[in-house]
Protein backbone atom coordinates (compact mmCIF):
# COMPACT_ATOMS: atom_id res chain seq x y z
CA UNK A 1 0.00 0.00 0.00
CA UNK A 2 1.23 3.81 -0.58
CA UNK A 3 2.61 5.20 2.35
CA UNK A 4 2.70 9.34 2.33
CA UNK A 5 4.95 11.30 4.81
CA UNK A 6 5.79 15.00 5.08
CA UNK A 7 9.71 15.12 4.80
CA UNK A 8 11.76 18.11 5.01
CA UNK A 9 15.08 18.21 2.77
CA UNK A 10 17.27 17.40 6.15
CA UNK A 11 15.69 14.40 6.99
CA UNK A 12 15.30 13.20 3.12
CA UNK A 13 19.02 13.22 3.25
CA UNK A 14 19.86 12.13 5.97
CA UNK A 15 17.58 9.21 6.63
CA UNK A 16 17.96 7.97 2.73
CA UNK A 17 14.51 9.06 1.83
CA UNK A 18 13.32 6.72 4.20
CA UNK A 19 9.22 6.76 4.54
CA UNK A 20 8.80 8.64 7.71
CA UNK A 21 7.68 11.82 8.99
CA UNK A 22 8.88 14.88 10.54
CA UNK A 23 8.00 18.77 10.59
CA UNK A 24 9.26 20.68 7.45
CA UNK A 25 12.80 22.05 8.53
CA UNK A 26 14.87 24.79 6.60
CA UNK A 27 14.02 23.96 3.42
CA UNK A 28 10.56 26.34 2.10
CA UNK A 29 9.53 23.27 -0.27
CA UNK A 30 6.39 21.43 0.98
CA UNK A 31 7.65 18.12 0.36
CA UNK A 32 4.97 15.51 0.13
CA UNK A 33 6.70 12.01 -0.14
CA UNK A 34 5.46 8.75 -0.76
CA UNK A 35 7.04 5.46 -1.76
CA UNK A 36 6.10 2.13 -2.81
CA UNK A 37 7.61 -1.08 -1.33
CA UNK A 38 9.39 -3.40 -4.10
CA UNK A 39 7.47 -5.29 -5.90
CA UNK A 40 10.47 -8.03 -5.46
CA UNK A 41 11.51 -8.31 -9.13
CA UNK A 42 15.26 -8.38 -9.65
CA UNK A 43 15.96 -5.21 -10.99
CA UNK A 44 13.13 -2.99 -9.54
CA UNK A 45 13.61 0.67 -10.64
CA UNK A 46 13.69 3.64 -8.17
CA UNK A 47 11.68 6.30 -9.42
CA UNK A 48 11.78 9.38 -8.24
CA UNK A 49 9.61 12.28 -8.83
CA UNK A 50 9.46 16.36 -8.10
CA UNK A 51 6.38 17.39 -8.91
CA UNK A 52 5.34 21.14 -9.47
CA UNK A 53 3.00 23.00 -7.42
CA UNK A 54 -0.89 20.87 -6.54
CA UNK A 55 1.64 17.52 -6.70
CA UNK A 56 -0.33 14.31 -7.19
CA UNK A 57 -4.04 15.03 -6.93
CA UNK A 58 -4.07 18.18 -8.42
CA UNK A 59 -6.69 16.08 -10.90
CA UNK A 60 -5.02 17.42 -14.17
CA UNK A 61 -0.74 17.55 -14.63
CA UNK A 62 1.18 16.47 -12.23
CA UNK A 63 -1.83 13.23 -11.38
CA UNK A 64 -0.74 12.88 -15.44
CA UNK A 65 2.64 12.04 -14.56
CA UNK A 66 1.85 10.08 -11.72
CA UNK A 67 0.27 7.80 -13.79
CA UNK A 68 3.11 7.18 -15.92
CA UNK A 69 5.36 6.44 -12.93
CA UNK A 70 2.47 3.79 -11.72
CA UNK A 71 2.44 2.12 -14.88
CA UNK A 72 5.96 1.71 -14.55
CA UNK A 73 6.33 0.90 -11.19
CA UNK A 74 3.64 -1.57 -11.49
CA UNK A 75 5.60 -3.19 -14.53
CA UNK A 76 8.81 -3.46 -13.10
CA UNK A 77 8.78 -3.67 -9.90
CA UNK A 78 10.56 -1.15 -7.87
CA UNK A 79 9.25 2.10 -5.63
CA UNK A 80 8.02 5.68 -6.50
CA UNK A 81 9.11 8.57 -3.89
CA UNK A 82 7.69 11.86 -4.72
CA UNK A 83 8.43 15.27 -3.81
CA UNK A 84 6.55 18.30 -4.21
CA UNK A 85 6.91 21.76 -5.03
CA UNK A 86 5.37 25.18 -3.17
CA UNK A 87 4.55 28.22 -4.62
CA UNK A 88 7.06 29.99 -1.91
CA UNK A 89 10.23 27.70 -3.42
CA UNK A 90 13.17 29.21 -4.58
CA UNK A 91 15.83 28.12 -7.06
CA UNK A 92 17.93 26.52 -4.26
CA UNK A 93 14.62 24.17 -3.01
CA UNK A 94 13.93 22.82 -6.61
CA UNK A 95 17.81 22.35 -6.75
CA UNK A 96 17.90 20.40 -2.87
CA UNK A 97 14.65 18.69 -4.27
CA UNK A 98 16.60 16.89 -7.48
CA UNK A 99 19.78 16.21 -5.26
CA UNK A 100 18.39 14.42 -2.57
CA UNK A 101 16.68 12.29 -4.77
CA UNK A 102 20.17 11.56 -7.26
CA UNK A 103 22.02 11.76 -3.87
CA UNK A 104 19.29 8.84 -2.17
CA UNK A 105 19.97 6.38 -5.42
CA UNK A 106 16.78 7.21 -7.56
CA UNK A 107 17.45 7.01 -11.32
CA UNK A 108 15.44 8.04 -13.13
CA UNK A 109 15.09 11.32 -11.40
CA UNK A 110 11.57 12.74 -13.15
CA UNK A 111 11.24 17.04 -12.50
CA UNK A 112 7.22 17.52 -13.88
CA UNK A 113 6.89 21.27 -15.17
CA UNK A 114 9.12 23.98 -16.85
CA UNK A 115 10.30 25.62 -13.22
CA UNK A 116 13.11 23.30 -12.30
CA UNK A 117 15.01 24.32 -15.82
CA UNK A 118 17.83 26.32 -14.13
CA UNK A 119 18.04 23.69 -10.77
CA UNK A 120 18.24 21.00 -13.59
CA UNK A 121 21.05 22.27 -15.62
CA UNK A 122 23.21 22.01 -12.59
CA UNK A 123 21.90 19.06 -10.66
CA UNK A 124 22.40 16.98 -13.64
CA UNK A 125 26.00 17.56 -13.93
CA UNK A 126 26.54 17.22 -10.44
CA UNK A 127 25.15 13.46 -11.31
CA UNK A 128 26.16 12.50 -14.41
CA UNK A 129 25.39 8.39 -13.65
CA UNK A 130 21.75 9.70 -13.34
CA UNK A 131 19.11 9.97 -15.95
CA UNK A 132 16.87 13.07 -15.31
CA UNK A 133 13.48 13.94 -17.50
CA UNK A 134 11.83 16.90 -17.13
CA UNK A 135 8.46 17.60 -18.78
CA UNK A 136 7.49 21.09 -20.31
CA UNK A 137 11.25 22.22 -21.10
CA UNK A 138 14.34 21.34 -22.66
CA UNK A 139 17.71 21.15 -20.91
CA UNK A 140 20.80 20.16 -23.17
CA UNK A 141 22.95 17.84 -21.02
CA UNK A 142 23.71 13.95 -22.23
CA UNK A 143 22.14 12.64 -19.57
CA UNK A 144 18.50 14.57 -19.36
CA UNK A 145 15.70 13.62 -21.06
CA UNK A 146 13.61 16.91 -22.43
CA UNK A 147 9.50 15.22 -22.32
CA UNK A 148 7.57 18.23 -24.66
CA UNK A 149 4.03 18.37 -26.03
CA UNK A 150 2.78 20.39 -29.15
CA UNK A 151 0.07 21.80 -26.73
CA UNK A 152 -0.67 24.41 -29.38
CA UNK A 153 -2.07 21.98 -31.96
CA UNK A 154 -4.28 20.28 -28.91
CA UNK A 155 -5.32 23.66 -28.25
CA UNK A 156 -6.57 24.73 -31.60
CA UNK A 157 -8.91 21.83 -31.83
CA UNK A 158 -10.04 22.64 -28.27
CA UNK A 159 -11.14 26.55 -29.80
CA UNK A 160 -12.60 24.50 -32.60
CA UNK A 161 -14.85 22.49 -30.65
CA UNK A 162 -15.59 25.82 -28.50
CA UNK A 163 -15.98 28.06 -31.68
CA UNK A 164 -18.94 25.18 -32.32
CA UNK A 165 -20.20 24.69 -28.85
CA UNK A 166 -20.80 28.45 -28.43
CA UNK A 167 -24.56 29.45 -28.92
CA UNK A 168 -23.57 33.50 -28.25
CA UNK A 169 -20.57 33.64 -29.99
CA UNK A 170 -18.40 34.20 -26.84
CA UNK A 171 -15.89 32.28 -25.64
CA UNK A 172 -12.80 32.10 -22.82
CA UNK A 173 -9.61 30.91 -22.03
CA UNK A 174 -8.41 30.81 -18.15
CA UNK A 175 -4.40 30.55 -17.97
CA UNK A 176 -2.75 29.59 -14.87
CA UNK A 177 0.55 31.74 -15.32
CA UNK A 178 1.69 34.29 -17.84
CA UNK A 179 4.08 32.25 -19.05
CA UNK A 180 5.76 31.03 -22.98
CA UNK A 181 4.59 27.50 -21.93
CA UNK A 182 0.73 28.71 -21.44
CA UNK A 183 0.86 31.03 -23.98
CA UNK A 184 0.89 28.20 -26.33
CA UNK A 185 -2.19 26.90 -24.83
CA UNK A 186 -3.45 30.58 -25.65
CA UNK A 187 -2.67 31.00 -29.06
CA UNK A 188 -3.44 27.26 -30.75
CA UNK A 189 -6.91 28.11 -28.62
CA UNK A 190 -7.80 31.34 -30.20
CA UNK A 191 -6.72 30.27 -33.37
CA UNK A 192 -8.86 27.35 -33.50
CA UNK A 193 -11.61 29.79 -32.44
CA UNK A 194 -10.78 32.20 -34.97
CA UNK A 195 -10.11 29.73 -37.72
CA UNK A 196 -13.94 28.19 -37.30
CA UNK A 197 -15.66 31.32 -37.14
CA UNK A 198 -14.34 34.79 -37.03
CA UNK A 199 -16.84 36.50 -35.15
CA UNK A 200 -16.48 34.51 -32.68
CA UNK A 201 -15.16 37.16 -29.05
CA UNK A 202 -12.30 34.98 -26.74
CA UNK A 203 -11.44 36.70 -23.48
CA UNK A 204 -8.06 35.57 -22.01
CA UNK A 205 -7.65 36.26 -18.57
CA UNK A 206 -4.11 35.22 -16.29
CA UNK A 207 -4.27 34.43 -12.92
CA UNK A 208 -0.72 35.12 -12.02
CA UNK A 209 2.29 36.53 -13.59
CA UNK A 210 6.43 36.22 -13.91
CA UNK A 211 7.38 33.97 -10.88
CA UNK A 212 4.38 33.75 -8.79
CA UNK A 213 3.25 30.55 -9.31
CA UNK A 214 -0.10 30.76 -7.42
CA UNK A 215 -2.32 30.43 -10.44
CA UNK A 216 -1.36 26.93 -10.94
CA UNK A 217 -2.72 25.98 -7.57
CA UNK A 218 -5.57 28.07 -7.05
CA UNK A 219 -8.84 27.24 -7.40
CA UNK A 220 -10.75 30.20 -5.60
CA UNK A 221 -8.65 32.15 -8.24
CA UNK A 222 -9.93 29.91 -11.44
CA UNK A 223 -13.42 30.08 -9.80
CA UNK A 224 -13.86 33.90 -9.68
CA UNK A 225 -11.60 34.05 -13.24
CA UNK A 226 -14.50 31.96 -15.09
CA UNK A 227 -17.05 33.32 -13.39
CA UNK A 228 -16.01 36.76 -14.85
CA UNK A 229 -16.32 35.42 -18.21
CA UNK A 230 -19.46 34.05 -17.39
CA UNK A 231 -20.93 37.25 -16.10
CA UNK A 232 -19.67 38.76 -19.41
CA UNK A 233 -21.49 36.43 -21.45
CA UNK A 234 -19.22 33.71 -22.32
CA UNK A 235 -20.76 30.60 -22.75
CA UNK A 236 -17.34 28.19 -23.03
CA UNK A 237 -14.63 28.14 -20.83
CA UNK A 238 -11.19 26.60 -21.23
CA UNK A 239 -8.49 26.71 -18.60
CA UNK A 240 -4.55 25.83 -18.73
CA UNK A 241 -4.07 26.23 -15.01
CA UNK A 242 -3.32 22.92 -13.15
CA UNK A 243 -5.43 22.30 -9.97
CA UNK A 244 -6.49 26.02 -10.66
CA UNK A 245 -8.91 24.93 -13.30
CA UNK A 246 -10.99 22.72 -10.87
CA UNK A 247 -12.57 26.21 -9.99
CA UNK A 248 -12.92 27.55 -12.78
CA UNK A 249 -14.85 23.95 -13.74
CA UNK A 250 -17.10 24.50 -10.88
CA UNK A 251 -17.93 27.80 -11.75
CA UNK A 252 -19.29 27.15 -15.39
CA UNK A 253 -21.19 24.03 -13.37
CA UNK A 254 -23.58 26.79 -11.84
CA UNK A 255 -24.14 28.28 -15.42
CA UNK A 256 -26.83 26.46 -17.21
CA UNK A 257 -25.96 25.24 -20.79
CA UNK A 258 -22.53 26.69 -20.23
CA UNK A 259 -19.24 24.38 -21.02
CA UNK A 260 -15.71 23.98 -19.81
CA UNK A 261 -12.94 23.11 -21.12
CA UNK A 262 -10.49 20.68 -19.41
CA UNK A 263 -6.67 20.20 -19.44
CA UNK A 264 -4.39 17.63 -19.29
CA UNK A 265 -5.90 14.99 -18.42
CA UNK A 266 -9.36 13.52 -19.11
CA UNK A 267 -11.25 15.82 -16.65
CA UNK A 268 -14.49 14.06 -17.06
CA UNK A 269 -13.23 11.09 -15.78
CA UNK A 270 -11.53 12.60 -12.87
CA UNK A 271 -13.42 11.30 -9.51
CA UNK A 272 -13.18 14.40 -7.58
CA UNK A 273 -14.81 15.99 -10.34
CA UNK A 274 -17.69 14.05 -11.04
CA UNK A 275 -20.47 16.29 -9.87
CA UNK A 276 -19.05 18.56 -12.29
CA UNK A 277 -18.76 15.97 -15.55
CA UNK A 278 -22.61 16.90 -17.30
CA UNK A 279 -20.56 20.33 -17.61
CA UNK A 280 -17.45 19.29 -19.07
CA UNK A 281 -17.69 19.45 -22.88
CA UNK A 282 -14.14 17.93 -23.42
CA UNK A 283 -10.68 18.13 -22.13
CA UNK A 284 -7.43 18.96 -23.92
CA UNK A 285 -5.54 15.41 -22.69
CA UNK A 286 -1.66 16.02 -22.83
CA UNK A 287 0.05 12.56 -22.35
CA UNK A 288 2.02 13.07 -19.89
CA UNK A 289 1.84 9.70 -18.53
CA UNK A 290 2.74 8.55 -21.84
CA UNK A 291 6.08 10.70 -21.60
CA UNK A 292 7.37 9.27 -18.33
CA UNK A 293 6.55 6.24 -18.51
CA UNK A 294 8.52 6.00 -22.11
CA UNK A 295 11.25 7.66 -20.08
CA UNK A 296 11.10 5.32 -17.09
CA UNK A 297 11.50 1.85 -19.27
CA UNK A 298 14.03 3.79 -21.37
CA UNK A 299 16.32 3.44 -18.30
CA UNK A 300 14.92 0.16 -16.95
CA UNK A 301 16.10 -1.39 -20.35
CA UNK A 302 19.42 0.38 -20.35
CA UNK A 303 19.28 2.63 -23.29
CA UNK A 304 17.93 5.96 -21.28
CA UNK A 305 16.14 8.63 -23.66
CA UNK A 306 18.17 11.59 -23.76
CA UNK A 307 17.44 14.72 -26.21
CA UNK A 308 14.28 16.67 -27.03
CA UNK A 309 11.40 13.96 -27.40
CA UNK A 310 8.34 15.59 -28.58
CA UNK A 311 4.87 14.18 -28.16
CA UNK A 312 2.56 15.91 -31.17
CA UNK A 313 -0.91 15.54 -32.39
CA UNK A 314 0.33 13.17 -35.10
CA UNK A 315 2.40 10.86 -32.77
CA UNK A 316 -1.20 11.42 -30.36
CA UNK A 317 1.24 13.29 -27.71
CA UNK A 318 -1.91 16.00 -27.13
CA UNK A 319 -5.66 14.82 -28.05
CA UNK A 320 -9.25 15.83 -27.39
CA UNK A 321 -10.75 13.40 -25.10
CA UNK A 322 -14.47 12.53 -26.06
CA UNK A 323 -16.27 10.95 -22.65
CA UNK A 324 -19.62 12.15 -22.11
CA UNK A 325 -20.15 12.20 -25.98
CA UNK A 326 -20.37 15.69 -26.09
CA UNK A 327 -18.75 16.25 -29.15
CA UNK A 328 -19.91 13.35 -31.11
CA UNK A 329 -21.95 15.68 -33.28
CA UNK A 330 -18.72 17.64 -34.29
CA UNK A 331 -16.39 15.03 -34.47
CA UNK A 332 -16.01 15.11 -38.25
CA UNK A 333 -14.68 18.91 -38.17
CA UNK A 334 -12.84 18.00 -35.59
CA UNK A 335 -11.54 15.20 -37.62
CA UNK A 336 -11.02 17.41 -41.00
CA UNK A 337 -8.76 20.24 -38.40
CA UNK A 338 -6.64 17.47 -37.28
CA UNK A 339 -5.38 16.03 -40.39
CA UNK A 340 -5.00 19.30 -41.51
CA UNK A 341 -2.60 19.92 -38.93
CA UNK A 342 -0.61 16.66 -39.05
CA UNK A 343 -0.82 16.97 -42.84
CA UNK A 344 0.98 20.94 -42.54
CA UNK A 345 -2.14 22.67 -44.43
CA UNK A 346 -2.97 24.14 -40.86
CA UNK A 347 0.17 26.21 -38.96
CA UNK A 348 -0.89 26.30 -35.40
CA UNK A 349 1.30 29.41 -33.65
CA UNK A 350 3.15 29.28 -30.60
CA UNK A 351 2.45 32.55 -29.41
CA UNK A 352 -0.82 35.08 -29.51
Amino acid sequence: MRRVAKLSAAAIATAALAVTATACGSTSSDNNASSSPSGGAKGGIKIGLAYDVGGRGDRSFNDSAARGADKAEKEFGGSIKELTAKTSDTEADREQRLSDLAQAGYNPVVAVGFSYASSMEKVAKQFPKTSFGIVDSVVNAPNVNSITFTEEQGSYLAGVAAALKTKVKHVGFVGGVDTPLIKKFEAGYVQGVHDTNPKVKVDVQYLSHGTDLSGFSSPDKGKEAAQGMLDNGADVVYTAAGSSGNGAIEAVNGKKGAWAIGVDSDQYNIPGLAKYKSSILTSMVKNVDVGVYDFIKSVHDGKPLAGNNVYSLAKNGVSLATSGGFIDDIQPKLDAAKKKIIDGQIKVKTTP
